[in-house]
């Protein structure tokens, strides 16, 4: 039972993260079943296999909210669903750890890019809703964020969420509601691939699945909601040190990288983060009072609206 509510803690945490930033569920669930010694394949389908609930009733939330995109979920899902079988199969055999450096570099870069376009540099279509991405360019992008997702116990967030979001094209909280959406075929199709790959041993830890899958269905809704009512700038800042975050701690370990040395680097980038998040709370707020002022000089002058209603009537 102690068990159950700590894995159910740990849903809860991972997936407001992952609901309201569009990634992390998998790479937060995924290290710590690692950590408690469970092998790679086997803490990824348990991780995969718990997200076919939450991922469910994540993307039902962000539909609520209005957060989704369904030309996306389609153009970006289905593929990523092939690459995700694809991923599972593989890694049920195969180790790959010798691609880690060379996914983290690039997603440290993008992750570095995405939080300084909108926190220095805004994009000024931040809050078109609907994304004019073609299937051309969102096919392969789901395809290999699938792939990656379900080989290395988690990144389908990091690769599409951010990759989208660095082209400044469509609105955080579409492009993050949409992510969430298609993570469920992605979810799906890997759990699918490791039920081929590992037979009845993908279907273990089911304690650990029920947790997971309890604590992100509670969190979901709440996490819906909060995207829907942050800043896009906040918003893309936020992702962007997720992303330069998680993927330094990876190359720290492919690289040995540990103790003063490693503790000066996060110490840097989370100094660098507080200020960028410090400059796009002040440019979110300085936005908000703009609109304000904006709304206040269209209102149409009627004084008679705002005369105490004895005036009207003597």
């Amino acid at each position: 039972m102690f068990a159950l509510l700590v894995f159910t803690l740990v849903g809860i945490g991972a997936q407001l993260v992952d609901g309201a930033l569009g990634m992390a569920f998998g790479v937060t669930a995924t290290t710590l079943l690692i950590f408690s010694g469970i092998g790679p394949a086997h803490a990824s389908a348990a991780v995969h296999l718990a997200e076919v609930g939450t991922t469910l009733v994540s993307g039902a939330s962000h539909w609520r909210f209005r957060n989704v995109d369904w030309g996306v979920v389609a153009k970006l899902g289905v593929p990523g669903a092939v690459g995700a079988f694809l991923g599972a199969t593989v890694l049920s055999s195969l180790s790959t750890e010798a691609a880690i450096p060379v996914t983290s570099t690039i997603l440290l870069a993008i992750g570095v890019y995405v939080a300084l376009r909108f926190s220095v540099r805004p994009p000024a279509v931040a809050h078109a809703r609907t994304s004019p991405h073609s299937a051309r360019f969102l096919s392969p992008l789901g395809l290999f964020g699938g792939f990656i997702d379900a080989s290395g116990g988690g990144g389908w967030g990091p690769i599409t969420t951010s990759t989208l979001l660095s082209c400044g094209k469509t609105a955080p909280r579409t492009v993050i509601g949409s992510v969430s959406a298609s993570e469920f075929l992605v979810a799906l199709a890997a759990s699918i691939g490791f039920l081929v790959g590992l037979g009845r041993e993908s279907l273990g830890n089911l304690l650990v699945v029920a947790g997971l899958a309890l604590g992100g269905a509670i969190a979901a809704p709440i996490a819906a909601w909060l995207v829907s009512r942050v800043p896009a700038t906040l918003l893309g800042t936020a992702v962007g040190g997720v992303i330069v975050l998680t993927n330094a701690q990876k190359l720290f370990t492919a690289f040995e990288i540990s103790g003063t040395a490693s503790t000066l680097l996060y110490l840097l980038i989370v100094a660098g983060w507080i200020a960028l998040l410090t400059v796009s709370w002040r440019r979110s707020r300085l936005t908000r009072a703009e609109s304000a002022g904006a709304l206040e000089r269209l209102e149409p002058a009627r004084p008679e609206l705002r005369e105490p209603a004895a005036d009207r009537t003597s």
